[in-house]
């Protein structure tokens, strides 16, 4: 087993990459990728050094981690600001700052408006009449509150 080890050269290692690389092809979402990389780097390591087997899979094992690592710190940090800016599944907060004209007057307080295909209980400080231009500024649950566009 050690003479198969010490016959390893920088060829086996970029074939070893490239067949890890392959494999991430086929999807395993990311778990390849950063270890064909870093067996790509042993090999140009070795291309240009002469490493015993030892120190080539201690290259390897190094690599991975800290490319690993350094992936999941990257994708952590872009998961938290996702976090903070998403709107999914919170359509109504898509309205804020939409425009739309009155078909009927709406009166102060609670009334209904129709927003794109879904008529919407909204809220207005102020009564306006139909044919206005209104601006929706603020939602409330499913509460939207409106007023006159300037």
């Amino acid at each position: 087993m050690i003479e198969l080890l010490e016959q390893v050269n920088h060829w086996h290692w970029l074939a070893f990459g490239l067949a890890l690389l392959c494999l991430e092809v086929l999807g395993t979402a990311g778990y390849f990728l950063w270890l064909g990389i870093s067996a790509l780097i042993v090999g140009a390591i070795l291309s240009a050094l002469p490493l015993g087997w030892q120190m080539q899979w201690m290259s390897f094992a190094s690599f991975g981690l800290i490319t690993t690592w350094l992936w999941w710190r990257y994708q952590k940090g872009k998961d938290k600001k996702d976090d903070k800016t998403t709107t999914l599944n919170k359509r109504s907060q898509h309205l804020i700052g939409q425009f739309t004209t009155l078909e009927q007057d709406f009166p102060v307080g609670k009334g209904r408006l129709k927003l794109g295909d879904t008529s919407w209980t909204a809220v207005s400080e102020q009564k306006i009449e139909a044919g206005t231009a209104v601006e929706v500024y603020k939602v409330e649950g499913i509460i939207l509150h409106i007023r006159q566009k300037h």
